[in-house]
């Protein structure tokens, strides 16, 4: 683990592809907006974005407003066919469509899907059943990203699967959904926007935060009891992508590409 300042940060060129991950506890409005303004720089400067969104807490308020409990065990929502069906309206109706309505206000096409459409998260149930309706990616058709991107259109996509025979619908974690989207589009880069501004070698120290790791010390992180939460499928999502192809991940708790298009602060790691 290196904890000295990262000078290269992850450049990007134009026509190079970047996977980008929002959700969770970073999905403030001032948070939002940035992201959305950077996307909106880097799409300018010609650099092809796919954008995965999530939406927990907003599915948690909207399942307590229908009378429905929420239930996690190992940091997975239980989905039964209730909480489904709040998932999807959460995340496909309003989340989604809102994001879509703010990039085309800042002049990008773009087009929210799901992971359901085209088949392109192919799941099995996963832990056995134990999470209920709660998917495990395996296999992704990326070819309804490809067709958008190469229209000129951005994809926003929203993390459900669908099965192999396409008769049931899953709720896929969002970083899992992200990781495996950019390992089969051969990204150059995945970004995960968090809460907090890096990766730490203590959670709760901001002092402990480590700028850059390789694809052996990102592994030996993800054994440890740092990785914890929130961040544990983030890093098994980032190590999987890297091992799938991706050149470089960042964690950050913003997207500000500067002149040269490169993304500078929180962790890299590189493959």
């Amino acid at each position: 683990m290196n904890n000295n300042a990262s000078t290269e940060g992850v450049c990007l060129r134009p026509g190079g592809l970047l996977v980008v991950k929002f959700g969770g506890n970073a999905m403030t409005d001032h948070a939002e907006a940035a992201l959305l303004e950077g996307i909106a720089t880097l799409w300018g400067a010609g650099v092809w974005v796919v954008l995965v969104h999530g939406g927990g807490p907003q599915i948690d308020a909207a399942l307590a407003v229908a009378g429905l409990a929420t239930t996690r065990i190992d940091g997975l929502r239980v989905t039964d066919d209730a909480a489904l069906a709040v998932t999807e309206s959460v995340l496909c109706a309003s989340i989604n469509k809102r994001l879509v309505r703010a990039l085309l206000a800042r002049g990008v096409r773009a087009a929210g899907i799901s992971g359901q459409d085209g088949a392109l998260l192919v799941c099995g149930v996963e832990g056995e059943g134990k999470f209920g309706l709660v998917g495990a990616v395996a296999q992704v058709h990326p070819g309804i990203l490809e067709s958008l991107l190469a229209g000129g259109i951005l994809p926003v996509v929203a993390p459900l699967g669908v099965a192999r025979d396409g008769a049931t619908a899953y709720n896929v974690n969002g970083d899992t959904a992200a990781g495996t989207i950019a390992a089969a589009l051969r990204a150059d880069a995945l970004v995960f926007l968090t809460n907090v501004d890096r990766l730490r070698r203590d959670p709760d120290d901001p002092a402990s935060g480590i700028d850059s790791l390789d694809l052996a010390a990102a592994r030996a992180f993800c054994t440890t009891p740092a990785c914890a939460g929130s961040m544990k499928p983030k890093m098994n999502a980032i190590v999987s992508a890297l091992e799938g192809g991706v050149a470089q991940a960042l964690i950050t708790s913003e997207l500000r590409p500067n002149d040269d298009r490169a993304l500078c602060g929180g962790t890299v790691i590189s493959a």
